[in-house]
């Protein structure tokens, strides 16, 4: 694996369905040893995840990184606060955004960028019900598009 080599470990296709992402932002995460060894096995989930900023330092609550089998007295809680790393400046925009009515900031994925482990979280708005059958509808639409188009084409 070279130095910018990305190798994904957990997806939030959930944020996609429920909320219009406006801006992608990488950070580090404070891992002990232990987390870092089950991450790498691939036992991390970020599907009830969220982010707040507090007193300036940004945290992520309910990223699930699950025991690692021979971790035994130096495993953590699973569900435990991890912080976010980020530059003052980034996190400072953040803040701005998110003191616009509406914003809020979500886990996308989780992977390593050569040896480090990073969190691709992004600044977005939640979406409506009719939003969400919107984009149903549309996915619908292309999907039986391609059907026809491959239909005519054999």
């Amino acid at each position: 694996m070279g130095k910018d080599s990305i190798r994904l470990v957990a997806n939030n296709k959930k944020a996609w369905h429920d909320y219009f992402i406006e801006d992608k932002y990488e950070a580090g995460i404070e891992l002990h040893g232990t987390e870092v060894k089950s991450i790498r096995q691939g036992h991390c989930s970020i599907k009830e995840a969220f982010i707040r900023v507090e007193r300036g330092e940004v945290f992520i609550y309910g990223m699930h990184v699950s025991p690692y089998e021979k971790g035994n007295i130096f495993n953590k809680d699973p569900l435990r606060v991890r912080k976010l790393l980020l530059h003052r400046s980034e996190i400072r925009k953040l803040v701005g955004k998110m003191a616009q009515k509406g914003y809020t900031l979500v886990p996308l994925q989780v992977y390593f960028k050569g040896s480090h482990i990073k969190v691709e979280i992004a600044l977005s708005k939640g979406k409506k019900l009719y939003d969400k059958r919107e984009d149903i509808a549309k996915k619908d639409q292309r999907r039986a598009a391609e059907r026809d188009f491959k239909v005519r084409n054999l």
